[in-house]
């Protein structure tokens, strides 16, 4: 109880921090969406390294059904844990966002209408993703202490080179469907960044059990 605690507690902060930032970084640009985007980019980064360091010990800080899928696929995760974390983690994200539309007086649950498909945003999607999940098992495999700053930091760059901005969490993507705002998602186009998320993180972890295999351990 005490991990599925914390990883809802954990993605209704991260999503609460990527909406309302969205938001408030929106409302002071004043139509710089170059700005809105370095706001938003900042406050996530800042609150992946402190939600990260609180909770790893007690959940793995996950807080993303991509990275708890590769775990329990590397054999690190229960199914039955598996199902728990993604379902807490996905009711997490929403109230996140309820959350964030709150503090800002907007509808709790307002379905987006900003417009993300297209090939181009699904291989932005996928290589978001991939990237992140090579940062975890590079991170743990070689420097654990230092996961929260490496993703921190990846996902401050992975906002600024892809093209979708890098969302590269499947529950994320579902609660940011429910804010017409600047960081929402049309839910018409969550299932591509699923899949694209989903496929991201599962040619990371096969690419990690090579390049992060000591030699040793592979003859």
């Amino acid at each position: 109880m005490r991990a599925l605690l914390a990883e809802f507690s954990g993605t209704l902060l991260l999503v609460c921090t990527v909406v309302g930032s969205g938001i408030m970084a929106a409302n002071l640009a004043d139509g710089n969406d170059a700005i809105a985007l370095l706001g938003n980019t900042i406050a996530t980064g800042a609150i992946l390294y402190v939600l990260i360091t609180i909770f790893g010990p007690v959940s793995g800080a996950h807080f993303n059904p991509a990275v708890s899928l590769v775990f329990a696929l590397r054999g690190e995760l229960s199914l039955s844990l598996l199902a728990a974390y993604i379902a807490v983690q996905a009711t997490g994200g929403i109230c996140g966002t309820i959350l964030a539309q709150a503090m800002f007086e907007l509808p709790l649950l307002d379905p987006s209408q900003n417009a993300r498909g297209g090939v181009g945003q699904w291989l932005g999607e996928a290589v978001a993703t991939f990237g992140l999940l090579a940062t975890i098992l590079g991170g743990l495999a070689y420097r654990a202490n230092a996961v929260p700053a490496l993703v921190g930091l990846y996902i401050t760059a992975g906002y600024w080179f892809t093209s979708s901005t890098s969302f590269a969490n499947p529950a994320v993507t579902l609660a940011r469907g429910f804010t017409d705002s600047f960081s929402g998602i049309r839910p018409l186009d969550m299932p591509g960044f699923w899949l694209a998320q989903i496929a991201g993180a599962i040619l990371a972890m096969l690419a990690a059990r090579v390049i992060f295999t000591p030699a040793s351990a592979q003859d």
